[in-house]
């Protein structure tokens, strides 16, 4: 942890601007509700703006203007992207490497990079690269001819299957799999051919894999998680699957084979997407969506199946009314009923 600096030292490293006592000292982090005199916090939220009258903070990072009720404020464009920064100042804990440790098994003809820290329980097969400075926790596993980058973290339990490759700056998270077999059989008679899954997985700079996530191996060529992707806990990417650059894809996530998503997409919880479609730049989809179909770039959808955003709130806010819609209908059918048949009895009397 850093020692402590001023309001104004930490503007400086932020690139912000002080409004206030600039000389308070700050010792760490906290939220509003219990940041206490010697720690900062921040406000993202205009909806919780009130509660900067209520914090104890040494100083509050706030965006420019905003009521600050007299506290000490630094502001800055982007309070939550500082706020990050700032814990990364004071809690990350600088990288001691361990070499290659007792108890941990390494094949001879694995090469291990400077700095990397190997620790007991991890297995690395044959003819495996494992980069400068990059960790491979206890109990992970790298299969024969996979390839590991610089600076990477391979956490407890996890699994990187065999030739598959690892770019720089990667973090996998404990027990996921990058590399799993794809989910491929051929129809026979009554049962299915298993189809061989021959293929890698392909993350490339800057990528991380939640916990428990799955990335199947391509059946024949790649499976890529393309750079700066954020994959959540429980995200399964089938196999053949084109992943962007800067998607974030939010837990129990789930993208069918051989689907291609853009760069800049953000896939909610529990979002199904079928397999063999294309998900344009730049697109959200909301929580729980069906994506059954291509969706064009620079756009928001939800429901299932999913459709824009504004559609979709239309057909929620009737969904409630239905059984109220059901019985007005069935009502005005009795009474269409009702006067077509006055009307054709007075046709007969006259």
């Amino acid at each position: 942890m850093t020692q402590a600096q001023t309001v104004a030292e930490l503007a400086d490293y932020l690139g912000g601007v002080v409004v206030g006592n600039g000389s308070v000292l700050i010792s760490g982090l906290g939220p509003l509700e219990t940041a206490g005199p010697e720690a900062v916090t921040f406000l993202a939220n205009p909806k919780y703006a009130s509660k900067v009258a209520e914090t104890s903070a040494g100083a509050v990072l706030m965006a420019p203007g905003g009521e600050r009720y007299g506290r000490t404020a630094i502001e800055v464009a982007n309070p939550y992207l500082c706020f990050a920064k700032l814990l990364t100042l004071f809690y990350s804990v600088p990288y001691q490497p361990t070499g290659v440790l007792p108890a941990s098994i390494v094949s001879d003809t694995a090469t291990i990079g400077d700095g990397a820290s190997i620790y007991p329980g991890a297995c690395i097969g044959r003819n495996v690269v494992v980069g400068c400075r990059t960790t491979v926790h206890s109990g992970a596993v790298l299969y024969d001819n996979v390839i590991i980058g610089d600076d990477c973290t391979i956490h407890a339990n996890a699994v990187v299957r065999e030739r598959c490759r690892v770019g720089n700056r990667c973090i996998i998270q404990p027990g996921a799999v990058i590399g799993s077999d794809g989910f491929g059989y051929a129809p026979d008679g009554n049962g299915y051919y298993r189809i061989p899954q021959i293929g890698i997985v392909v993350l490339e700079d800057d990528v991380e894999i939640g916990a428990n996530s799955c990335v199947d191996r391509a059946a024949i060529e790649v499976t890529k998680i393309s750079r700066g992707t954020k994959l959540d806990n429980l995200v399964q990417i089938a196999h053949n699957c084109q992943i962007g650059e800067d998607c974030m894809i939010v837990s129990q996530a789930g993208v069918a084979g051989s689907s291609k998503i853009g760069n800049h997409v953000t896939l909610a919880g529990q979002v199904g997407v079928v397999g063999h479609i294309t998900i344009g730049d730049n697109v959200l989809v909301g929580g729980q969506s069906g994506v059954t179909s291509s969706l064009p770039a620079n756009a928001v959808y939800s429901g299932s199946p999913a459709i824009p955003h504004k559609e979709w709130l239309r057909y929620s806010m009737v969904m409630p009314r239905l059984p109220e819609l059901k019985k007005t209908v069935k009502a005005l059918e009795k009474r269409v009923a009702e006067l077509e048949a006055k009307l054709s009895k007075n046709s007969q009397e006259s």
